[in-house]
């Protein structure tokens, strides 16, 4: 499915957002790659205090991670306030509007042992919404084998598991919620769905659906930066203990309408 998209294509899209829980579209942000790429660059030499730096034990290559920094690099705020994707998200949603939560900058260098567990986002999240939407959007080619993986359909199951850091410590000690499935020793049990990328493809994901990734054991590297983003009825979310990002901060009552300048509207068709 390539950009622009024309009727057909997006009702597709669509269809396999609602049905799967995600989407892949090619090449929709290929012009903002290297606005990205030097953007990443920037990133790592002045993080936000959210950084979160995996460096494994032995010869492994570290994962480098950040969060909320959209609108501190220019690259990245192109890409959320210049592109197509607000109004993508709010399209593939099927919402009037499309506000940004945040962002998660994923940076896996060459020769790291790093997996991403499976998982799905929104139980680490301080929100809540019926209408969500991810773009994870490559900066990297990455071929099926280490690209992202999805449970299709599975952002339609009931249960909400344990969030887990990605070094299977869990978020919030005394959490007794179950833990995802284990998909990985079980893999013909589900419907596992992954795609070849080019740089600027996207997959956009909801934030239900159950997914991961295999560590880089190339000598490429995989640079990924994921947008996410959240519809019409959106609310505060109270979590028990730290959500993942963090944001001590700020001042909400769990139900309350999910705003502020922190989030703003990117995208609406009722300007």
């Amino acid at each position: 499915m390539n950009f622009p998209l024309s009727a057909d294509d997006l009702s597709r899209a669509r269809a396999d957002f609602a049905n799967y829980g995600f989407v892949h579209i090619k090449g929709i942000f290929a012009n903002y790659v290297d606005d990205l790429r030097a953007a990443m660059v920037e990133n790592q030499g002045s993080p936000s205090w959210r950084q979160r730096t995996y460096h494994p034990e032995g010869d492994s290559a570290p994962f480098f991670q950040d969060y909320v920094v959209w609108d501190q690099f220019e690259g990245y705020r192109k890409l959320v306030k210049e592109s197509c994707m607000a109004k993508l998200a709010a399209q593939l949603m099927g919402s009037q509007t499309a506000r940004i939560f945040h962002d998660h900058v994923l940076l896996k260098f060459p020769g790291t042992s790093v997996e991403t567990p499976w998982h799905h986002d929104a139980p680490y999240y301080i929100v809540s919404s019926p209408l969500t939407c991810s773009f994870w959007v490559a900066c990297d080619p990455v071929p099926r084998n280490r690209s992202i993986e999805y449970v299709a359909g599975s952002h339609k199951w009931a249960d909400e598991f344990r969030p887990q850091r990605f070094d299977g410590t869990d978020l919030v000690p005394g959490d007794d919620r179950p833990l995802a499935p284990n998909i990985a020793a079980h893999r013909d049990d589900y419907d596992i769905r992954g795609f070849d990328v080019e740089p600027g493809d996207a997959v956009a994901f909801d934030f239900r659906v159950l997914h991961g990734a295999p560590a880089n054991n190339s000598d490429k590297p995989r640079r990924v930066t994921s947008i996410r983003w959240v519809g019409d009825g959106a609310v505060f979310k109270k979590r028990h203990g730290v959500s993942s990002p963090s944001f001590p901060s700020l001042d909400f009552e769990d139900g309350d309408m999910f705003d502020g300048e922190q989030f703003p509207v990117i995208y609406s068709e009722l300007k």
